[in-house]
């Protein structure tokens, strides 16, 4: 792990745009400046552990807030146990992950200020932190979420942009939510860290769409290769890099993947080979393949925007006690 280059000035400019939204949300960076100062201190403790221990938890983290997001709005709502909830919902059954991390989290900051601060807001602030750690841009994060009571299964099956979506599919469920093309190709690039399931992708690999043969736009050396990892009747929780030869490291790489097709998911490379992408996300992708800056710029951006999709805040919702279960 290493920390971006550029640091200051992605902190400098994203704190701007964080105070201008903050404005409109009722989130502002500094809502627990007295009620729990140390609360940043404490995530970012126990996330560097944990990503030291499984730099795999970095992707899965950040894979958490944004599955969060998604779902009734930023809320802990996917941390909930119980069933029907999210846990069990086709895009986090036997992948999400992190849950025990997010418990120590809460743990620690209950001790320091208990009763305080949201689960909703440690999963916002451990998503940065995994970001920051793997060397990518830091944020001021927006703050003053609190958390829902309850867990919506059906929304999670619906709402959550799937690995086998069209482009036109994607930028539907993200505009439903506020978010736009810039924000659509910006987050997608937090697959530059991370693993997928055999599952998520083996459809792309034998007989795709009747074919007979791999998807064409799947680069042939690779299609083999995952051809031998996941092989018909395989173990569908075989797990692959997103981001081949930068795993655990957050970059650009992923975009330089997607221009010589090595995009793992087909969701993924829907942003530049599609017919639609050629006219709506194609030169996005192009130019975050040079330009690291740009991206960790947008993609910071991205997140605050994506953080602000309907907080519950003032007397709405509760600050639990535990994040997996609502309050008594």
């Amino acid at each position: 792990m290493k920390q971006s280059s550029g640091y200051s000035i992605h902190v400098l400019f994203v704190t701007f745009l964080t105070l201008s939204i903050g404005t409109r949300s009722q989130l502002n960076p500094y809502y627990y400046r007295t009620s729990c100062p140390y609360v940043s201190r404490i995530v970012r403790r126990v996330v560097l552990g944990a990503i030291l221990n499984d730099p795999r938890m970095a992707a899965s983290l950040l894979r958490l807030h944004f599955h969060d997001c998604f779902v009734n709005g930023c809320d802990g709502s996917v941390l909930l146990d119980g069933s029907p909830g999210e846990k069990f919902a086709f895009p986090n059954l036997n992948s999400a992950r992190g849950f025990d991390v997010v418990d120590a989290i809460k743990s620690a900051v209950e001790s320091a200020c208990g009763g305080i601060v949201s689960c909703a807001d440690i999963l916002a602030i451990a998503a940065r932190d995994s970001v920051y750690f793997s060397g990518g841009p830091y944020w001021d994060v927006l703050l003053g979420r609190r958390d829902g009571v309850v867990s919506n299964q059906t929304a999670a099956n619906n709402d959550l942009p799937s690995p086998f979506d069209t482009l036109d599919a994607i930028t539907s469920k993200f505009a439903a939510v506020g978010l736009d093309l810039t924000d659509v190709v910006a987050l997608s690039g937090g697959h530059t860290i991370g693993l997928a399931r055999c599952v998520t992708f083996n459809i792309r690999l034998f007989n795709f769409s009747g074919t007979g043969s791999a998807d064409s736009s799947l680069d042939s050396n690779l299609a083999s290769q995952l051809q031998t990892l996941c092989p018909p009747n395989g173990n569908g929780n075989t797990t692959t890099a997103l981001d081949e030869n930068s795993t655990y490291q957050f970059d650009n790489h992923y975009f330089k993947n997607l221009l010589n097709n090595k995009g793992i998911l087909i969701s993924d490379q829907e942003l530049y080979s599609s017919s639609t992408a050629a006219t709506e996300t194609q030169s996005l992708v192009q130019t975050y393949s040079n330009n690291t800056y740009r991206f960790f710029i947008d993609f910071a951006n991205s997140m605050i925007k994506m953080g602000n999709i309907s907080p519950l805040t003032g007397s709405s919702g509760q600050v639990r006690k535990n994040c997996r279960v609502v309050n008594s």
